[in-house]
């Protein structure tokens, strides 16, 4: 379960990027990209949060997992720009992606020792 965790958070990473390169143009998402970015964020939370109740405790997991939480409720917060039809704020774009990469790699860090 931690692989499959850290594999859909990979997918949604790369649908963060293209959206990210979408935002410094200029232009709106897709929306199609930004609900299976959402999508696949959401499953792999929930991935996490199973190995956490599972008793995983390991404090890396953790930190992740709180991480990705908070990227996760900058990300609704973008949407939110989305669905009044105004551009995200490029730095909120930026620290949502950099909060999201380090839970990624402290997931990471968490899977792999």
């Amino acid at each position: 379960m931690p692989y499959s965790a850290l594999a859909v958070f990979g997918v949604a990473a790369l649908g963060g990027l293209v959206m990210a390169a979408r935002i410094w143009k200029g232009q709106f998402a897709p929306w199609v990209l930004s609900l299976l970015h959402a999508g696949l964020g959401a499953t792999g939370l929930v991935l996490v949060a199973l190995l956490l109740l599972q008793g995983t405790r390991a404090q890396p997991l953790v930190i992740a997992f709180t991480l990705l939480l908070i990227a996760a409720l900058g990300g609704f917060f973008l949407a939110s720009f989305h669905l009044r039809q105004k551009l995200a704020p490029k730095v909120i774009v930026a620290v949502h992606a950099a909060v999201a990469v380090a839970g990624f790699l402290t997931l990471a860090s968490a899977v792999v020792a």
